[in-house]
């Protein structure tokens, strides 16, 4: 990233500046990409994931909302295209996909001199009290209003995982404003972000801004669809002037959610749960739908594939970027799944292909690769395709690309005989259509489909975020979590305490949050960098890995944290990667590899 960051970061977390006179100078610094650096980069520092909370509750004011309220924003759901608007350097488009309410939405495109900032002056009336929102998706999106009188505000999230989240900011004019500028942008280099539904509600400032909402009306047609042990599948008809919509279990209010399903977790096996929704928008809440049951069902084991207890997982570089090259008959034989890195987007929404970087593997043709692959199942390995990495632009947000991700990564398989599916999207994922694409693919591929996933240390802090809710729903068909303990910074342990990356504390206090959060032993693996090449921060010897796995299966060679218990089945251990493995002599996979398959 290109600037310095704010001290603290909490996944999910939208962060409110009733002070800031304009938008930050920096974006938080979330973890840094470890893959696909052609030039090897500084890392940076993603501050303590503490929970703060406390210290960062919101300090925007809540508005209410008064008989004559309207919107002022004129063109909020940008259906005009970019009328009333006006974005930077031509970075703003007005696009039919991804929309959060109606047939369009703004999608900007940062660059690495530009942020992608689109503006509206709007009409308000003196010393008043207006609520600025807007749903968002993508990473480092920013809010704000400027003008105001009194202190301008400005609100952004890291990333909304794939889905619309909801930014909200309240701000009050002074004594002889009458209009203010608002924004929203989004950060330099950064992907594109989307906007869609973007309001200044209050006081009728007299510039002619959009009619104010109606409630709307109950979402109908609800229905359960796929269950597991652990979660059910809801879908309803969408409701026209609904901005969101509100599930109910058993009466309380579980989850909030942008479209019309959306996935349950966290309940337990074989047993049944009445569901209601509601619709949402600016004006309130619907009354709940018909309400409608359904079963879990009785509890499995975990999946998926076949592969040795305790394994040891290398990800293969289809690039040249320092470390060495190598054929997949090159990957020494202690690595027993080797993700090949990485598939590519297609133009088509969640689609990916594979394109073999033969000229920069030195001639690596494909029917060798291909042989390649298969001599490695002969001698009991899995290879998969992983998804994603420093570059990944893959987005599943919908049921469409849902199924194209499904079929497109069904199609590598036959094609070059993968065993199955890599995650390791560092730009966020929706957990609701990434499970859907998963057990659509596994509904092909049947039981052998081996499912790996990759997240960032972030991700995994709480079972409410999108990676974890992802592995949970997955859980009956998912074969190992390996979380990147790197190009972190500073993270809570299971006890609640904080520990710094780079020891064994922080290996075995953050795979307990796994571990207690849900996930069997099996799906739980440690992943490291193979060298101080392989990533920005984070590298620790061998031997710290091989403590940490101690500590944590036998309840010896533990620091100073000491989990309550042990977990025997532990799966095992990951690097990036084996090519910088190979760069310092297979020095980590000597170690490592043999210190796992010898675990109880």
């Amino acid at each position: 990233m290109p600037r310095e960051a704010p001290e603290v970061l909490t996944t999910g977390l939208v962060w409110t500046s009733l002070y800031a006179q304009r938008a930050p100078t920096s974006p938080p610094t979330s973890q840094l990409p470890h893959r696909r650096q052609q030039v090897k980069r500084a890392s940076g520092r993603i501050g303590l994931a503490v929970a703060a909370a406390g210290a960062l509750s919101m300090a925007g004011l809540t508005g209410t909302a008064y008989a004559a309220d309207v919107n002022n924003a004129k063109n909020a759901g940008f259906e005009s295209g970019l009328a009333n608007w006006s974005c930077t350097a031509g970075s703003g488009a007005a696009v039919s996909s991804p929309v959060h309410g109606g047939s369009a939405a703004l999608k900007a495109s940062p660059s690495g001199s530009d942020t992608g900032q689109c503006v509206q002056t709007v009409a308000v009336k003196p010393n008043s009290t207006y609520t600025l929102s807007s749903w968002v998706q993508g990473s480092y999106v920013y809010l704000g209003a400027t003008g105001t009188g009194t202190s301008d505000v400005s609100t952004w999230t890291p990333g909304t995982g794939g889905g619309w989240n909801q930014l909200s900011t309240t701000f009050r004019t002074g004594a002889s404003t009458t209009s203010v500028q608002i924004y929203t942008h989004g950060w330099y280099g950064q992907p594109a972000y989307y906007a869609d539904d973007i309001s200044v509600f209050g006081p009728d400032g007299g510039g002619g801004g959009d009619p104010a909402p109606t409630i709307p009306a109950a979402p109908g047609g609800l229905a359960v669809g796929s269950v597991s042990s652990s979660s059910v599948d809801l879908s309803w008809g969408a409701v026209s002037n609904a901005t969101g919509y509100n599930v109910y279990r058993d009466g309380a209010k579980v989850q909030s959610v942008s479209g019309g399903s959306a996935t349950v977790t966290g309940l337990s096996a074989s047993t049944s749960y009445q569901f209601q929704v509601t619709a949402t928008n600016a004006a309130g809440e619907s009354p709940r739908s018909a309400a409608v049951t359904g079963k879990t069902s009785a509890t499995g084991t975990p999946g998926g594939g076949t592969v040795p207890k305790h394994a040891v997982t290398g990800y293969w570089q289809n690039f040249n970027n320092g470390a060495t090259v190598q054929k997949i008959s090159d990957v020494p034989a202690n690595y027993d799944i080797i993700a090949v890195s990485f598939a590519d987007a297609t133009g088509t929404p969640g689609g990916v292909t594979f394109n073999l970087d033969t000229n920069g593997l030195g001639g690596y043709g494909v029917e060798q690769f291909k042989a390649d692959i298969a001599a490695k199942h002969a001698a009991g390995k899995s290879v998969i395709i992983s998804i994603g990495g420093q570059n990944g632009t893959v987005s599943i947000n919908d049921s469409t690309s849902a199924t194209n991700f499904a079929n497109s990564v069904y199609s590598l398989m036959q094609t070059y005989g993968f065993d199955g599916v890599d995650i390791d999207l560092e730009n966020g994922l929706n957990s609701t259509y990434m499970t859907q694409a998963l057990r659509s693919l596994s509904s092909k591929a049947g039981s052998k489909l081996v499912i790996t996933m990759a997240p960032q240390t972030i991700d995994m802090q709480s079972t409410s975020g999108e990676y974890f809710k992802t592995a949970l729903n997955i859980k009956d068909i998912l074969t190992v979590v390996n979380m990147q303990y790197y190009n972190s910074g500073s993270m809570l342990g299971c006890d609640g305490k904080v520990y710094s990356q780079g020891s064994v504390d922080f290996l075995t206090a953050l795979a307990c949050i796994q571990l207690q959060g849900g996930l069997d032993p099996s799906q739980v693996g440690l992943g490291l960098p193979a060298s101080t090449s392989g990533a920005g921060s984070g590298y620790v010897s061998p031997s710290v890995v091989n403590a940490a796995l101690d500590c944590l299966t036998a309840g010896t060679n533990c620091g100073s944290f000491k989990p309550s218990r042990t977990w025997p089945g532990l799966r095992g251990a990951m690097t990036w990667s084996t090519n910088w493995d190979a760069k310092s002599g297979n020095a980590w996979s000597n170690a490592v590899g043999p210190h796992v398959h010898a675990l109880p």
